[in-house]
């Protein structure tokens, strides 16, 4: 069990995301050379450049390969699949660039959907008319029919967002850099920012 005390990193497109112990912090694709850690890392990558460069180091640990992967569907994102690792039952909304919505059953993922994210959305709302170029409320009441413009934009997006991750009736667990954004819509959700990580470590711990 001592190797999950160790580093964990979540490569994405634009950082490497590590946990050292219970602290975390991020280091630039662009700029960050994995060549200089010499410790043992664990990982998940969802960038194909960064993923050839770390195959070749045999201090990281590549954890994607210690998943039941017949568990989820063959294009399903590294990172939502070891997000799914670190529940038993609930829902996981991570919101970035793109929402991903993701259910888990009794310890078994049950399906998800993915959703436009905050700026895409904003941006093709933009794109239709300049007359459509509002931030979303998130204060708004979501029980009554807007009755101007930006409540109208932000009711169409939010809505259907809400009512489909509410209509399961499970925990709602909040990840992603908009994660604060959207508890305004789901209150009683609980907001996780490490639950990659926390998937991890108990795909760690089984393969001890």
């Amino acid at each position: 069990m001592e190797d999950i005390l160790m580093l964990l990193c979540d490569v994405g497109n634009t950082s490497y995301h590590f946990l050292d112990a219970d602290k975390d912090y991020k280091e630039s694709v662009k700029t960050f050379n994995p060549h200089a850690i010499t410790n043992k890392v664990y990982y998940i990558c969802v960038n194909p450049h960064a993923k050839l460069v770390l195959e070749t180091l045999d201090n990281w640990i590549d954890l994607s390969w210690h998943v039941d992967m017949s568990n989820y569907y063959d294009t399903m994102g590294i990172d939502r699949i070891f997000a799914c690792e670190a529940i038993s039952d609930g829902v996981i909304v991570d919101a970035g660039s793109a929402i991903t919505v993701d259910v888990v059953e009794k310890g078994v993922f049950a399906g998800g959907f993915i959703y436009p994210g905050v700026n895409a959305m904003g941006e093709t709302y933009k794109n239709i008319s300049s007359a459509l170029d509002y931030p979303f409320n998130y204060d708004i009441d979501l029980k009554k029919l807007p009755k101007n413009s930006r409540d109208a934009i932000s009711y169409g997006y939010l809505k259907t967002l809400h009512s489909e991750v509410i209509s399961h009736s499970k925990d709602i667990f909040l990840t992603g850099g908009d994660a604060d954004k959207l508890l305004k819509i789901f209150p009683h959700a609980k907001i996780d920012k490490t639950l990659i990580f926390k998937g991890m470590k108990k795909v760690i711990a089984k393969k001890q």
